[in-house]
């Protein structure tokens, strides 16, 4: 008799469902990590901006009127959080925010 190498269905099935549950553990984790960096990013960009409107006041005098001021005046490239949201600005304190 010649003896087949070759697997069974049992032991592919096995195979399959091991795959797909190291799969559904592995794919929420990295969505998250993900948003967790998006978030991070956005935080740095908030307090580089932040610090480019201290640095602008220091050297004018006053707040910048918009954080398109910054742009426009080479303290920042861009005022946007790298995942797409705006930040807002209030000109009259000089805070930054999400």
């Amino acid at each position: 008799m010649k003896k087949d190498d070759a697997f069974t269905l049992i032991e592919m099935m096995i195979v399959l469902l091991i795959i797909s549950i190291l799969l559904l553990v592995a794919i929420p984790n990295m969505v998250q990590n993900s948003n967790v960096a998006q978030s991070k990013g956005c935080e740095a960009t908030m307090d580089l901006v932040q610090a480019q409107v201290g640095t602008y006041k220091v050297e004018t005098g006053d707040y910048p009127s918009s954080l398109t001021d910054l742009v426009d005046d080479d303290y920042v490239d861009s005022v946007d959080c790298p995942d797409g949201t705006s930040l807002s600005y209030e000109s009259e304190t000089g805070n930054v925010e999400r």
